[in-house]
């Protein structure tokens, strides 16, 4: 094993395919998207060099900055989503009757496809058969708004399925971190007299905060550039009432035919979805790291 560890040659011949991979499902489909945008096309005829024309259409494109505005709102509804996901995590690594059953319940959308939630969704939505409708109606309001027919409610309907979707998977996130803890520390802070709150604010929240700097990352990242349920449930509207940034890429594009336009919306998506990812390495930054053993 050393002998091979130490052959630079073999080394390299176990690294390529994996490099190759991520050139080709990665860095390739990058370059060749910012040199679609730079150009006119509609995806089969001959293209145009237009340099920053697109660019600067985007940059005064109201729909697209429309569509900006619903992903950043959704994105801060993901983080601030994740309080409670810490909340849950904490309840479960505790030891209180019925946690293995929820453990087993919570990881249930994890194994449902987006598209399959999605359906399930339209149907408690649904304005007249509805189970959401149907149980308003029951307790005497007889007018139930059609949770995905106006524009003012419809973003925040979306938001509830998209956050229930990906619960499981952060919960799972916090607690595999929480029961990383060591038993001993918890003990040690009962016996000094700490009460349940002061154990998760003093001692738990400080030792799995790198991950929660982690999971903030990708909670506001996945907004960013979130697409599939959104476009299932409602394809974008009524009226662009719920388009965001991939959406609206995609109709641009495909729906459109404007290839060149649609590569500069996905290439201004990745800077953009950067630069969130550095501010938000930038703001949670710490000199010293807690370290447990």
């Amino acid at each position: 094993m050393d002998k091979v560890l130490s052959n630079k040659k073999m080394i390299a011949l176990y690294v390529l395919p994996a490099l190759l991979l991520i050139l080709a499902i990665v860095y390739i489909p990058i370059v060749l998207t910012t040199f679609y945008g730079l150009h006119e096309w509609n995806g089969i005829g001959a293209m145009t060099f237009i340099g920053l024309g697109h660019y600067k259409t985007l940059m005064q494109d109201k729909a697209f900055w429309s569509s900006a505005g619903h992903s950043c709102l959704l994105a801060i509804f993901s983080v601030l989503s994740l309080i409670l996901y810490l909340i849950v995590a904490m309840v479960l690594a505790a030891r209180i009757k019925g946690a293995n059953l929820f453990r087993k319940i919570y990881l249930i959308p994890m194994l449902l496809s987006s598209v399959a939630i999605a359906q399930l969704w339209l149907r408690v939505y649904h304005p007249t058969n509805g189970i959401l409708n149907s149980l308003l109606v029951s307790i005497g309001i007889d007018n139930p708004p059609a949770w995905l027919a106006e524009p003012s409610i419809v973003l925040y309907a979306l938001f509830i399925p998209i956050l229930w979707q990906y619960a499981g998977f952060y919960i799972l996130i916090y607690y595999a971190a929480l029961k990383n803890i060591p038993s001993s520390l918890e003990e040690a802070a009962k016996i000094d007299g700490a009460n349940a709150l002061q154990i998760a604010w003093k001692i738990k929240l400080p030792l799995v905060m790198e991950v929660v700097k982690v999971t903030i990352v990708l909670a506001a990242v996945g907004s960013l550039k979130y697409f599939d349920l959104i476009f299932v449930m409602t394809d974008g509207g009524p009226n662009g009432a719920s388009e965001v940034m991939a959406s609206y890429m995609y109709h641009e594009a495909f729906r459109a035919y404007d290839f060149g336009y649609g590569s500069a919306i996905s290439f201004f998506l990745l800077v953009i979805c950067l630069l969130v990812t550095w501010v938000i390495r930038k703001l949670t930054a710490a000199k010293d790291t807690i370290q447990y053993s």
